[in-house]
């Protein structure tokens, strides 16, 4: 399973590279953004959004790949390997934009979201992308030792990692919810301050898609007698 979440990663980060490439310079072409516009600071929200929401996808996809192991429900492990596919998919774009952006994919001495300050970025929020009522100025609740809000714990992960059936389903839905929870906020984030438009409308995606996939699965919480976490 490692080594085909890695495949996923690599074809994505290549397609999406040369993707990128290619709109930079019909862009520039055609009169629009100038190529060095193109290319984000390092300190950017462009930046700060790929690398931090790299990591958390990189848990959903964690999540997903244990709850498939521990049920044998079809639905439950129908979501959960949609989810593991599209997040596996997305990470490896947004590896790819900081490779081809030429940046670090790990910022040391920077907290996890510090480009999500309420001073609005270095775009000042100034493209709406469409709040969907979910603006990015409430974050989701932080559990306590997990890395950005909407995040497992380690402790939860183990949990999960111990319980199978039912209870490995309703535990899953949960975290699943509450990180969906916290994905949406950072991604509006994305969707308000950053500057390269197919990053944006990736977040504007990242958005309406977990939103509905948060509906979804309260609905299977309630099939199981259970409901998302306080």
């Amino acid at each position: 399973m490692t080594v085909t979440r890695t495949q996923w990663a690599a074809a994505a980060a290549v397609f999406v590279a040369l993707l990128f490439a290619g709109y930079a310079t019909v862009s520039t072409a055609w009169g629009g953004e100038p190529a060095a516009q193109a290319t984000p600071a390092r300190e950017s929200a462009d930046a700060g959004f790929a690398r931090d929401m790299s990591v958390h996808h990189q848990q959903a996809v964690e999540l997903s790949f244990l709850v498939r192991d521990r049920t044998q429900d079809e639905e439950v492990r129908r979501l959960a390997y949609d989810i593991a596919n599209t997040q596996a998919n997305q990470r490896g774009m947004m590896l790819g934009w900081l490779d081809l952006w030429g940046l670090p994919k790990v910022e040391s001495g920077t907290e996890p979201m510090a480009w999500m300050d309420t001073s609005g970025g270095e775009n000042g929020g100034q493209h709406g992308g469409g709040h969907s009522g979910h603006g990015s100025g409430a974050a989701p609740k932080q559990q306590e030792g997990a890395l950005m809000p909407g995040m497992a714990t380690p402790a939860e992960l183990e949990r999960l990692n111990k319980l199978s059936g039912k209870q490995a389903e309703i535990l899953y839905l949960q975290l699943m919810i509450d990180h969906h929870k916290g994905g949406v906020h950072m991604a509006q984030g994305c969707a308000d301050r950053c500057t390269v438009d197919v990053e944006r409308k990736l977040a504007q995606g990242m958005v309406d898609a977990q939103q509905s996939e948060i509906g979804l699965m309260t609905e299977l919480l309630k099939k199981r007698g259970a409901a998302p976490r306080p």
